[in-house]
This record gives C-alpha cells, sequence and structure tokens, in this order.
C-alpha cells in the first residue's frame, strides 16, 4: 500500500490526464474525417455509396428517393465520399455531436428521373 502513496499524491495536485468531453472538445485533426454529409439535391440515388460502403451503413431508396446513414455503425472510413460519382457526399471535419438516443441521418430528396420526366411534358 506504501508503494502507491507517492503515485497517489503525484495525482491530487497534476493536471487531469483526460478532457472533460463534451463541455472541452478538442479542435479536430488537420485531416480528421468527421460527420457525413450528402447533398441530397445532387444526388442520384445510384446506390453506389451503399454497395461500396464496408459498414454496411448506408441504405439508399431510388424510388422513394431517400438516403439513411446509421452514423453509429459508420466507421467514417470515406471511401462511400470516394466512389460517389456525383461529388454529393462529403466528410465535414467536426465530428458529430454526442446523443443520448441513437438517431440515424434520413434524407428526402426527389427522384431525378421523375424531374426529367415533368421537363418533357411541358
Amino acid at each position: 500500500m506504501f508503494k502507491m502513496t507517492p503515485n497517489i499524491m503525484r495525482n491530487l495536485v497534476t493536471k487531469r490526464a483526460t478532457r472533460r468531453y463534451p463541455h472541452e472538445v478538442r479542435t479536430p485533426f488537420e485531416r480528421a474525417r468527421g460527420e457525413l454529409f450528402n447533398d441530397v439535391e445532387e444526388c442520384t440515388f445510384c446506390r453506389v455509396c451503399a454497395v461500396k460502403c464496408p459498414s454496411q451503413c448506408i441504405t439508399v431508396d431510388k424510388k422513394a428517393a431517400t438516403w439513411v446513414c446509421d452514423p453509429f455503425a459508420c466507421v467514417y472510413c470515406g471511401i462511400c465520399v470516394e466512389v460517389c460519382p456525383q461529388d454529393c457526399l462529403e466528410q465535414k471535419h467536426e465530428y458529430r455531436s454526442p446523443m443520448l438516443a441513437r438517431k440515424t441521418i434520413f434524407m428526402q430528396g426527389t427522384s431525378k428521373r421523375t424531374m426529367k420526366g415533368d421537363d418533357h411534358g411541358a
């Protein structure tokens, strides 16, 4: 027990080794891969991001024009951003804020096929 006393005394007078997250947030690294974002106005719902995602956290429904991502399953590897043919996916440099409940990222867009059909009918 007396062997631990110097260590205990040192810990009482030195600064903490950890941060009080989320009250003290560290600035992200220069090339950090943060929260995933999709610009649904540019998205064609081609499903390439969902097919290439190694954690299978992205679900795309072309008919309903929806894009859904489960950030708790995402490993933030950036493969979906690299393979997106429309360049509508990006990763922010900021990390996702902490949450008390599990939430998915749901984005509703408009089907490009319907828009083109409307243009031809006019």
